[in-house]
């Protein structure tokens, strides 16, 4: 691997102490986001950075790139780094952030947030498999199905990509409207405009 793309990660605690000094970007799916964020963290899901680019190069100070655990914010510091930008990111994520006892922002109470994508995972493959071993005792070939599953998921572990949670973040609830993606490029542009003095 290129250690120039290799992102540079710190903990929660080092993360905490500089927090005025970062825009923070939370890659995570926006139902993930609504379920909890480090606090004055924008959403830019990660299928959307792209479009981010050019508001995120002209971006003063340092920029801290968070997910739920770590693996999709390495992702985007790669992506980045592709791109010139550098980019910290946030070990153990958001889970690692409050597992510390950090706060994070949530919505109103009685909002209700969808689920971290792994989560969502879980239940998509456990139904698929549960489905699978209940229509073989249809037909013996239904099992394939739950063997299917189990292969992506050993797949998934050993490449540290999620196939099916690239297909679960494309489920509306996943995805950003386009009036929440324009406010956070907008909110990126007015920081990376310098100060009139």
């Amino acid at each position: 691997m290129n250690p120039q793309l290799d992102p540079v990660a710190i903990d929660a605690d080092e993360a905490r102490t500089r927090l005025p000094g970062l825009t923070v970007i939370d890659v995570r799916t926006p139902g993930e986001y609504a379920a909890g964020h480090l606090p004055e963290a924008l959403n830019i899901p990660l299928d959307q950075f792209d479009r981010a680019l050019p508001a995120l190069r002209r971006l003063p100070g340092e920029l801290l790139v968070v997910c739920a655990s770590g693996a999709r914010s390495q992702n985007a510091c790669r992506v980045l780094a592709g791109h010139g930008i550098r980019a910290l990111t946030l070990t153990g994520g958001t889970q690692g952030w409050a597992g510390r006892g950090h706060e994070l922002r949530r919505p109103a109470p009685g909002s209700r947030g969808a689920w971290a994508m792994e989560r969502q995972v879980r239940l998509t493959a456990g139904t698929i498999v549960l489905a699978g071993l209940a229509l073989g005792f249809l037909h013996p070939a239904w099992q394939l199905l739950s063997a299917g599953i189990a292969g992506g998921l050993v797949f998934s572990a050993l490449t540290n990509t999620c196939g099916m949670a690239a297909l679960l973040s494309k489920l509306p609830f996943n995805r950003p409207r386009p009036a929440d993606l324009e406010a956070t490029l907008a909110a990126l542009a007015e920081r990376g405009r310098p100060a009139v003095t």
